[in-house]
């Protein structure tokens, strides 16, 4: 039995604004190529009043040059460093934490070459392998699998971290492929080895490089996405408000379902609605 939904009383829009502003990009800022009605001017309007904003995605197919490069097109040209994503926050956890590793990264070629520009040891040895990187990689196969499959339960050596944890990407039109999750899952099912690190939304250190990106404190930041899942966890993880906008993976069936502690503060139609109306001095 289907349950009917009342939109207008769902949506919850901001009743103040925030001094910084952190956006997902897929399915928030725009969906595929297109950009979604209204982002570039609520974009705009936040900069003009002097706020800050950042863009995070948890997407390691391409680099930050690449989703400045696209926004740029799309009219909200933004920074290089005013972007991260698990191509950033990958190379520097491993820099951090395990700077001589030898690693084996099942990934593309975007997250490939931040990875050799960290200085990181590539490898497919599986006797010397000391990290292995689930990563979304859409060149993934059963070679790549056997030698997570040796690093991991034959030698017995390394260990196993993840770009992302999502399992699908949305693609336009409704789509979807398998995402890094899916790479994990068949790693980890193998093997028995469990991953340990996720270095995308909403693991701690993607919540930590986004907060030293935007120099403020969490609650005076507003995070939007469009997953309850990574954005809208990440934002609670972080003590910060979320709004959550409904032209991507969330809709209001899920969100009804959602228990009232993993709930975000707002629920936008879409970017357009980011900010009280109307627009006038802070609340």
């Amino acid at each position: 039995m289907s349950t009917s939904f009342d939109t207008v009383a769902a949506l919850r829009r901001p009743d103040r604004i925030y001094d910084g502003y952190i956006f997902d990009l897929d399915g928030t800022v725009y969906l595929g190529d297109a950009l979604l009605p209204g982002s570039a001017e609520a974009i705009e309007t936040v900069r003009a009043l002097g706020r800050r904003t950042v863009f995070l995605s948890n997407n390691p197919t391409r680099d930050p040059q690449m989703y400045a490069d696209k926004l740029a097109g799309l009219g909200i040209p933004t920074p290089v460093a005013d972007i991260v994503n698990p191509v950033v926050t990958v190379p520097r956890w491993l820099q951090t934490h395990h700077p001589e590793a030898a690693v084996f990264a099942i990934a593309e070629e975007p997250l490939l070459r931040a990875l050799r520009a960290a200085g990181m040891r590539l490898t497919d040895r599986a006797d010397e392998i000391d990290v292995v990187v689930a990563s979304y990689d859409r060149g993934f196969d059963y070679r790549k699998l056997q030698i997570a499959f040796d690093a991991l339960w034959q030698h017995r050596r390394a260990r196993l971290i993840t770009s992302n944890p999502d399992p699908y990407c949305p693609l336009a039109g409704g789509r979807g492929e398998p995402d890094a999750a899916a790479v994990v899952a068949a790693i980890e099912a193998c093997t028995g080895a469990r991953c340990e690190a996720n270095l995308g939304k909403p693991g701690p250190e993607m919540l930590a490089t986004v907060l030293g990106m935007i120099g403020l404190s969490a609650e005076r930041c507003l995070m939007i996405g469009d997953r309850l899942s990574t954005d809208v966890a990440m934002a609670r993880h972080a003590g910060m408000d979320a709004a959550l906008v409904l032209t991507g993976e969330t809709t209001l069936e899920m969100l009804a379902g959602t228990p009232a502690a993993h709930q975000p503060r707002w629920v936008l139609s879409g970017l357009h609605e980011m900010l009280p109306e109307p627009v006038g001095e802070d609340r």
